[in-house]
């Protein structure tokens, strides 16, 4: 298989794709809620995904697709080749604020993650790599991770999961949060993932992700050093929504054991 030949389609199609969603700032959006009022999609999310969808049907007959918005197959299995879209993560940034969104593409082997893409569109910044080839920030590659200790780190963690929630006590992450050196929280688990891929924040915590929201990342971490697995240390699964935690591997293990373990 050529994984750079793909990569480079790839590629080309994030770009058009990203022209595509920069020429809509100045167009009226048509947005609706799914599962609830914050959970956006607008027209151009459907586009772009359609647009991808297209591409890759003519292009790569073969392959599958999952997407966030429904295009592609139902999926039971990662076998064959799979790629995983999300158009926009980050539709509500999108929505609000034009900015702090990108696209995201994955492109899996029988369960292997080979190619990572995440677009910041509005910075016209690619993450990207190939399975054992590094991660890269446009045509800089990415050093492997540094070790850090828990007072030096940022981490990114929404304060929905410091409140009250139906999915963890609030009590279990706020004694981490007074030890990290702080936190932030963008508002696009893609690029949280890119973030920390490139050492911008030293790792991610979320209770609820779906694959589209986090395969690319899930190479571009794994291509410098990096450890994704669930908050309570399990392997990820690409087919279902579950709790994802991407860290640099030095506080990764620790922040699980001294934190997380036996109480989620």
């Amino acid at each position: 298989m050529n994984w750079h030949e793909i990569d480079q389609k790839a590629k080309q199609w994030i770009y058009e794709a990203g022209e595509r969603i920069r020429q809509s700032f100045q167009q009226k959006l048509v947005v609706e809620a799914k599962s609830s009022p914050n959970d956006l999609v607008t027209n151009i999310d459907r586009e772009v995904e359609h647009f991808f969808w297209e591409n890759i049907r003519k292009t790569f007959p073969e392959h599958s697709i999952l997407g966030e918005e429904g295009s592609g197959h139902e999926l039971k299995s990662l076998d064959g080749i799979v790629w995983i879209i999300d158009p926009i993560d980050g539709t509500m940034n999108f929505v609000h604020q034009k900015r702090n969104f990108c696209i995201s593409v994955a492109v899996f082997a029988d369960g292997v993650g080979q190619i990572g893409l995440i677009y910041d569109v509005v910075r016209d910044e690619m993450y990207h790599a190939i399975r054992g080839n590094g991660a890269y920030l446009n045509k800089t590659e990415l050093p492997p991770l540094q070790k850090k200790t828990i007072e030096e780190s940022i981490i990114g963690l929404n304060a929905s999961w410091l409140v009250e929630n139906r999915r963890i006590d609030p009590a279990i992450l706020s004694p981490l949060v007074k030890r990290l050196r702080g936190t932030r929280s963008f508002g696009s688990a893609a690029l949280e993932f890119a973030y920390v891929a490139a050492g911008k924040l030293d790792g991610y915590i979320t209770m609820r992700l779906a694959p589209w929201d986090f395969a690319a990342g899930l190479i571009l971490v794994d291509e410098v050093g990096g450890v994704t697995t669930t908050l309570d240390g399990k392997p990820v699964d690409l087919l279902k929504k579950q709790s994802i935690f991407t860290a640099n591997q030095t506080i990764h293990q620790q922040i699980i054991e001294e934190y997380i373990k036996g109480k989620i």
